[in-house]
C-alpha cells in the first residue's frame, strides 16, 4: 500500500509533514503540488500563533510491504 506524505515549512522555516488518510495512489506530481499549494494558501493550521503549512517543500509516496508470517 502506498501512502502520500507532503512536507511543508511553517512561518519560521521549520518542516511539518501532512499525510492525508485517503489519497489516490496514482496522482501526478502536478496534481499533488496544486492541492498542497491550495492547502498552504488557506492558512487554517496554526500552533501557538504560528501558521504551520505555509510553503510546500516536497511530496512522496511511501510504500509499505507487509509479509504475513502466519
Amino acid at each position: 500500500m502506498k501512502k502520500l506524505h507532503v512536507t511543508f515549512s511553517n512561518e519560521l522555516g521549520k518542516k511539518h509533514s501532512f499525510s492525508p488518510t485517503i489519497a489516490s495512489e496514482n496522482l501526478s506530481a502536478q496534481e499533488v503540488k496544486a492541492a498542497a499549494d491550495k492547502l498552504a494558501s488557506l492558512n487554517v493550521f496554526a500552533k501557538d500563533g504560528i501558521l504551520l503549512y505555509q510553503k510546500t517543500e516536497s511530496a512522496k509516496y511511501v510504500e509499505t510491504i507487509e509479509t504475513e508470517l502466519f
